[in-house]
């Protein structure tokens, strides 16, 4: 079962990244006025959303993150009062 879910985590990632890379080659296709190259990145860019909608159903949910996350603090300063 574990096996399972890492590979399916794997293939999410490599869908992912394949998403980002089409979504580049897409735009670049369009602003170069190659629809018909940007037309079936687009078909490939739909086929892999559905893939990937397929993989986050069967994925179960992120847990919450680990008790020793590093928690980012941010400190104000206090302004000086203006001097008259």
């Amino acid at each position: 079962m574990i096996a399972g879910l890492e590979a399916k985590r794997a293939r999410l990632a490599a869908v992912e990244a394949e998403l980002s890379a089409l979504g580049a080659r897409h735009d670049l296709a369009m602003s170069a006025f190659k629809f018909d190259e940007a037309r079936e990145v687009q078909q490939r860019i739909a086929e892999l959303e559905g893939e990937r909608a397929e993989l986050a159903a069967e994925l179960p949910p992120p847990g919450p993150p680990p008790l020793d996350a590093p928690v980012s603090v941010t400190v104000s300063r206090r302004r000086r009062p203006l001097r008259r």
